[in-house]
């Protein structure tokens, strides 16, 4: 592929604004992400301090609201069902 390929490619990708991901699956969708416990304060102003080095998981509605931090992938995949939110996965 040559650089001006590459360039169009990229150009032609459409994006989400930050309305169409507050919309999207109407507040059904969710996605969960792992996170560093030195990490979480600074993503989320609210939270406490943590304890450094653990490994945790965050689960966010799909426009990239915070719903809960939690210490596994299963208890944010749980507390999604129990809201009733499919969790997509994400790259």
């Amino acid at each position: 592929m040559n650089e001006r390929t590459a360039n169009e490619t990229t150009t032609l990708r459409p994006t989400m604004s930050e309305q169409a991901f507050a919309i999207l699956g109407g507040g059904k969708i969710a996605y969960v992400k792992p996170v560093r416990s030195e990490d979480v304060h600074k993503l989320y102003p609210q939270a406490p301090e943590m304890e450094p080095g653990m490994h945790l998981f965050a689960l966010h509605a799909a426009d990239g609201t915070p719903i809960l931090v939690t210490d596994t992938r299963e208890a944010a995949i749980a507390n999604a069902m129990t809201h009733e939110l499919e969790t997509v996965s994400v790259h």
